[in-house]
């Protein structure tokens, strides 16, 4: 097996455990050995560096600490030093790059985010941000290499165990209490719960909310268990949200607050019960953003909602709608930047956001950062989302792709297909600023919405969003548009059938 068949986008992720799926284990040490190896390799060649300093970093999966003993043994036969930081958030592993007396050269962080527990990934940093596709292609490439020099079995030793949370949370607290302005306790008087999952993030209890004044009484699943006990640590997943949901409400807490695996990830609950995820984070933390830099733009992914963008345009601000995948929204915001646009805020639907002054990390600790900010000064976090329109309907429907020779070929067919015919559909209109599939505006008589069909990322779907303003408009869409497909053979339409009836 070449190890580029462990890319991932941005990522290294395979399967690290026996399972009973009938996938077989193909992130194994070895692999985890020769891609770190590769990694602490091709820092030094362009850094001209030879006493690297790297550090690995874990959250709660079970495979953990033997792929971060395993990655220590590669980054040793290159000549570098690895250090063990133990469980910790992915953002953590950027900021101990960039913080502290002595960042460090690079660092690797294990994880696979929401996946299953049997999967495990590896995230690769330097102190400019999380590497990129083509590098994680050009480690994939050298650690193919690399694999016949059996690393595994050199006698290396143990890496050095540090701690490194302790100045992460420092950070994170000092962001709020210069946010605030109150004091060392600029939280005290609020009940904040917090649902770990599991996972890395229950440090966000003791060492910020607790030591910032906050109760946290209700707070749940914070002990790390790589068996994911209780639900999987992922805002997005239905059963994580009721988790949390109920814990806010029977705590009757001033703020819910649940992370991802790893933290990158967040989304959040008000007092009564209503979930902040998606299009609202999203318009809480826009707002914040435009309160301090008028007039910026915030970069979303593909799929947020019309409502959205009006929102964002009457407080003021520009709202670039870009492509789904959280290093997209970032890179665009950056170039913005670097184009002479200003752009302080890009995230993406699924919880990933990153602001600018926080180097534009994807940080789901540093989210809700913002938002206790505002509640620590006594703004209503409820109020942040006043007067953002939710559309009367919205779904999701995943096509899946059959055996086809080229895939995104493919899937370019299909979208030119749809980009030529639709307008030829009564009150359809193509989306002129578009970045990502086709979109598709549908008048008040049609559908009064939207909907988008692209290219999945990295599965082999097409995935559909349709929203609509009106009750029984996303059938109208959806109708409209199996009429259009109805004869494409390589995509699986049950779930249009499914949704439309027939």
């Amino acid at each position: 097996m070449s190890y580029s068949e462990l890319q991932n986008g941005s990522d290294i992720r395979g399967i690290a455990l026996e399972n009973d799926t009938g996938e077989k284990v193909n992130l194994t040490d070895k692999a985890a050995c020769d891609i770190a190896a590769a990694f602490a390799r091709i820092l030094s060649e362009k850094t001209g560096k030879k006493d690297l300093r790297i550090a690995i970093g874990r959250d709660s999966r079970l495979t953990g600490e033997a792929l971060l003993n395993a990655s220590a043994k590669g980054i040793f036969t290159e000549g570098a030093k690895a250090y063990d930081l133990g469980i910790a958030s992915t953002p953590a592993m950027f900021m101990s790059t960039v913080l502290g007396e002595d960042p460090y050269d690079g660092s690797i962080m294990i994880t696979a985010s929401h996946l299953p527990w049997y999967r495990n990934g590896m995230k690769f940093f330097i102190s400019r941000g999380g590497l990129e596709k083509s590098e994680i292609k050009e480690i994939a490439q050298l650690a193919d290499k690399l694999a016949g020099d059996n690393k595994e079995n050199a006698d290396t030793p143990a890496p050095e165990k540090k701690t490194f949370m302790d100045t992460y949370t420092g950070y994170l607290r000092e962001k709020i209490i210069k946010g605030v302005g109150k004091g060392d306790k600029p939280l005290e008087g609020l009940h904040i719960v917090v649902d770990a999952g599991n996972g890395a993030g229950g440090f966000f209890v003791t060492d910020v909310l607790e030591k910032l004044g906050a109760d946290t009484a209700g707070s749940q699943f914070l002990d790390p268990d790589g068996h994911f006990p209780n639900h999987i640590p992922n805002p997005e997943n239905k059963e994580a949200a009721e988790a949390i949901k109920n814990a806010t409400v029977n705590a009757k807490a001033d703020l819910g607050i649940i992370f991802d695996t790893d933290v990158d990830r967040a989304g959040a609950v008000l007092p009564d019960g209503k979930t902040l995820t998606r299009n609202d984070l999203i318009a809480a933390l826009s707002v914040i953003a435009l309160n301090s830099n008028p007039g910026t733009t915030i970069v979303t992914d593909s799929v947020t909602s019309d409502g959205l963008a009006a929102f964002i345009k009457a407080k003021g601000g520009v709202h670039k709608r870009f492509k789904r995948g959280y290093r997209n929204v970032i890179d665009e915001a950056i170039r913005l930047n670097e184009s002479g646009i200003d752009s302080q805020l890009a995230i993406e639907t699924s919880g990933h956001g990153a602001f600018k002054e926080n180097y534009f990390l994807d940080d789901g600790a540093y989210l809700m950062v913002k938002l206790l900010i505002e509640m620590g000064k006594g703004n209503n976090v409820a109020g942040l989302i006043e007067g953002l329109a939710q559309p009367a309907e919205s779904a999701e429907l995943r096509f899946h792709v059959g055996d086809v020779p080229d895939l995104q070929a493919n899937g370019d067919r299909i979208l030119k297909y749809l980009e030529d015919n639709a307008e030829k559909v009564d009150g359809w209109n193509l989306e002129k600023e578009n970045y990502e599939g086709v979109r598709v505006n549908c008048d008040a008589d049609h559908g009064n919405g939207w909907l988008l069909l692209r290219k999945s990322l990295h599965e082999p779907i097409m995935p559909l969003n349709i929203e609509s303003d009106s009750e029984g408009g996303a059938l109208k869409i959806a109708r409209a548009l199996y009429e259009l497909i109805k004869d494409e053979k390589t995509l699986d339409l049950t779930p249009i059938t499914g949704f439309i009836g027939e």
